[in-house]
């Protein structure tokens, strides 16, 4: 049985605060109780670490933190939602949808489809509308599945 890449339990539909790390340290939290990561702190420094090399913002509000980490058991996404704005280093200012990717240290190119199936979708206002509306965690990580599923 395939591990789904995000299930309810990932979704978060306001996360608290603007800090960056703070809202991360939410998401990867929600993965630890999900079994997904192993260990917070290593899972946190290399997400840092993979901030550090280059911002993780896009236009049109959108964070997508990510790394490869040996603390990542399955690949993982886990969704947040903000209405006041996260600052991920986007040139046109903060992030109101936070895509988490989570990859194992050498779990391949997953993560990469992942992450363009939702670079794909992040384009399409249709995609964002329904993400920055959506107020059932289930419906909102089904929906996710559909559309960035390989």
């Amino acid at each position: 049985m395939t591990t789904e890449l995000i299930t309810q339990n990932l979704v978060e539909l306001e996360v608290p605060g603007t800090d960056r790390k703070a809202v991360v340290r939410e998401l990867a939290q929600r993965l630890v109780e999900a079994g997904r990561v192993t260990d917070l702190d290593t899972f946190l420094a290399d997400i840092d670490a993979r901030e550090a090399q280059m911002p993780t913002g896009l236009e049109g509000g959108i964070g997508i933190p990510h790394c490869r980490s040996a603390a990542v058991t399955t690949p993982s996404l886990a969704f947040g939602r903000s209405s006041a704005g996260v600052d991920f280093g986007a040139e046109d200012g903060p992030a109101k949808l936070i895509f988490l990717i989570a990859a194992p240290e050498g779990g391949g190119e997953q993560h990469m489809t992942v992450l363009a199936a939702l670079a794909r979708r992040l384009v399409r206002a249709e995609f964002k509308k329904t993400l920055t509306e959506a107020t059932d965690p289930a419906e909102l990580a089904a929906y996710i599945r559909e559309e960035v599923s390989p």
